[in-house]
């Protein structure tokens, strides 16, 4: 009989077009009892792939009116309107791509608690990477707004991150500020996405070499027994 090597990819692919886990087998662990798992990170690398999406198109926007205001046009109050929603927005993608690695380091927290029994013991502590990852994006964007004036303490909300913007732009530098500031974080944010989006794959390729393990381990178990089953009443001549 020939038996097919397991993957960890092969795995990946297998457990994404399920969705769901499959039935248990027959007094054994089910053949993908991670399913759920790797659903929940597919679904935020996809999610954390269209933050990063928002963030380049928030760049080339607030890099349009950066454009203006340095040829020396002052945007009016509907164009300065524009870029402080795009400001606001660019705030949701910082505060999503921090609720996602919260999330994730969650779920690696729980994924090493559950499956630490049957071995699940990585070198690297992805819920640690997670954190780290979270810590860096928040520090950036804390830099890039003080360096501006603009203190992120006072920014917590939307609304006040509309006052604190309303103020700069009553001048053509004030409003420059807020653009240039803008554009570094909307940058920053789009590089800050995609390295979160590695560490995601990075965190779903060790869960697949683990699944992997574990299917092979169980079918080498299954192959013997059978093969003790099916000489147990030989009798020699």
């Amino acid at each position: 009989m020939i038996v097919k090597k397991i993957t960890a990819t092969g795995v990946i692919c297998g457990l994404l077009s399920l969705g769901l886990p499959a039935p248990a087998r027959a007094g054994g662990l089910s053949p993908y009892p991670v399913a759920s798992e790797f659903t929940q990170i597919a679904n935020n690398i996809q999610l954390v792939i269209s933050y990063a999406t928002l963030a380049n198109q928030y760049a080339t926007q607030i890099q349009q009116y950066q454009r203006q205001i340095i040829d020396g046009t002052i945007l009016s109050n509907q164009q300065f309107g524009n870029l402080s929603r795009d400001l606001v927005g660019l705030q949701h993608v910082v505060q999503g791509g921090n609720s996602l690695s919260y999330s994730m380091a969650n779920l690696d927290s729980q994924f090493s608690s559950k499956f630490a029994t049957l071995g699940y013991a990585p070198k690297t502590s992805f819920a640690t990477r997670y954190a780290q990852w979270s810590q860096s994006s928040m520090d950036s964007t804390r830099t890039a707004l003080d360096g501006a004036g603009m203190q992120s303490d006072q920014m917590t909300t939307d609304q006040q991150t509309l006052d604190v913007l309303k103020q700069h732009s009553q001048s053509a530098q004030g409003q420059l500020e807020a653009a240039e500031v803008g554009n570094e974080i909307a940058v920053q944010q789009a590089q800050e996405m995609m390295k979160l989006r590695q560490l995601m794959m990075s965190d779903m390729q060790m869960k697949a070499a683990f699944q992997a393990q574990q299917i092979a381990q169980q079918d080498e178990g299954q192959r013997s027994a059978g093969f003790f089953q099916s000489t147990a009443h030989y009798q020699p001549f």
